[in-house]
């Protein structure tokens, strides 16, 4: 088949959107598709670039004002610059990864030129809300929230099916957007280079708590910082924290105020290798974060065998198993986390089990059956479309 994914991120951005796509991109090169992606450019002005056998058209772009990292790509050039793209290449289906500007043009052009569309939903309102300059008040951030939800099923509501990581995460579809038929598709993961970096690993010298993420408001990594400041001075402990965003320098300076700097380590963005690494010799993995519609770098750690304490949220609870990979916290209480992390961190033997549990629990998301779900997708929605519609001009 040739494919067509529409992104409205794709590496080198750094977040589990664009990891999801690249990954399912590579995959499905590898079992012989010509796979095209549409995403805003790196850079600003359009290209052609290919990665891993994967042919990226890179979209006119803008940086996004309040994050250094993030660019978005202009309505006004967006719109025919997809709808070019989409006559010129003539895909078998397209596949959108978002409902916002490239992912919103994508699917208007396949609706348009006749093409099979399939839709997976990556959004949460929290994505959003969290990088505005101000805090948005209750009211106006529901009213914003009931928009938002009620603008992406506009936009999906052209696709044969639309999909979502996890069944919280159809469920959500269903109440927020009034999608009701959503299918549940994991992310999906190749585990072994994670298994292979915790053999591999050379232990830390002291237990050491790992955070991977983007450093920015919903990922609730203040919480955290509370959390590791808060335990007893006679456990020793090392808190690695990877990533960047818009609450490093504020979280930077909790950590000094909480006088734990001797016992934190910002990283930055690292690369694979370094990340793998970081994974293998880590002893607990902590995810916080409030808007996970699934974490992929949840999935990443309990690949590599590792214990997980994450917060008692949205789709989280479909990862860690209290009591038998991990343990669940509700979000804001430190003391609980506290006692999580400290009941983790004074047990190796606990440590050792929960990791074993998260290994099994690791092999219902394998990537090779999530390919192949998209494939029988994608093949069910171009036997599906009317066949005038399939070869419109």
């Amino acid at each position: 088949m040739k494919i067509l994914l529409g992104c409205d991120t794709y590496p080198t951005d750094v977040n589990g959107a664009a990891r999801f796509a690249e990954r399912l991109s590579i995959g499905l090169v590898g079992r012989g598709h010509e796979v095209h992606v549409a995403a805003p450019s790196t850079t600003g002005p359009v290209g052609v670039e290919e990665r891993d056998g994967v042919v990226v058209h890179r979209i006119r772009s803008l940086r996004y004002p309040l994050h250094e990292e993030f660019r978005i790509s202009p309505p006004w050039s967006t719109k025919p610059e997809v709808a070019s793209l989409v006559r010129a290449l003539r895909p078998d289906v397209v596949h959108a990864q978002a409902h916002f500007i490239v992912g919103r043009y994508v699917c208007r052009s396949a609706h348009e030129q006749g093409i099979p569309l399939v839709a997976t939903n990556h959004f949460m309102p929290e994505n959003l809300t969290d990088q505005l300059p101000i805090p948005v008040p209750g009211v106006l951030g529901r009213l914003a929230s009931r928009l938002a939800w009620r603008d992406l099923r506009r936009v999906f509501g052209d696709a044969q099916v639309v999909t979502a990581p996890t069944p919280r995460a159809t469920e959500l579809l269903a109440a927020s957007a009034g999608i009701p038929d959503a299918l549940p598709i994991s992310c999906g993961i190749d585990a072994a280079p994670y298994a292979k970096a915790a053999l591999n690993a050379t232990p830390s010298s002291v237990p050491t708590i790992l955070f991977v993420g983007r450093l920015d408001q919903e990922k609730r990594v203040g919480e955290l910082i509370d959390a590791v400041a808060a335990l007893p001075d006679s456990l020793p402990v090392q808190l690695e924290i990877v990533g960047d965003g818009t609450m490093r320098e504020q979280w930077k300076a909790q950590v000094q105020q909480r006088g734990i700097s001797d016992r934190t380590v910002f990283r930055g963005f690292i690369s694979e290798e370094e990340l793998l690494a970081a994974y293998g010799r880590c002893d607990v993995f902590c995810m916080p974060g409030i808007a996970e519609l699934q974490s992929l770098v949840t999935l990443e750690a309990m690949a590599a065998g590792k214990p997980v304490v994450a917060a008692d949220a949205m789709a989280l609870p479909h990862l860690v198993h209290p009591g038998r990979n991990g343990w669940l916290y509700t979000p804001g209480d430190i003391g609980e986390l506290t006692l999580r992390l400290s009941t983790l961190l004074s047990d190796a033997e606990l440590r050792h089990r929960m990791g074993l549990a998260s290994q099994e629990i690791v092999r219902s998301h394998d990537l090779e059956a999530t390919l192949d779900r998209f494939e029988g997708l994608y093949r069910e929605a171009i036997t599906a479309a009317p066949a005038n519609r399939r070869h419109a001009a």
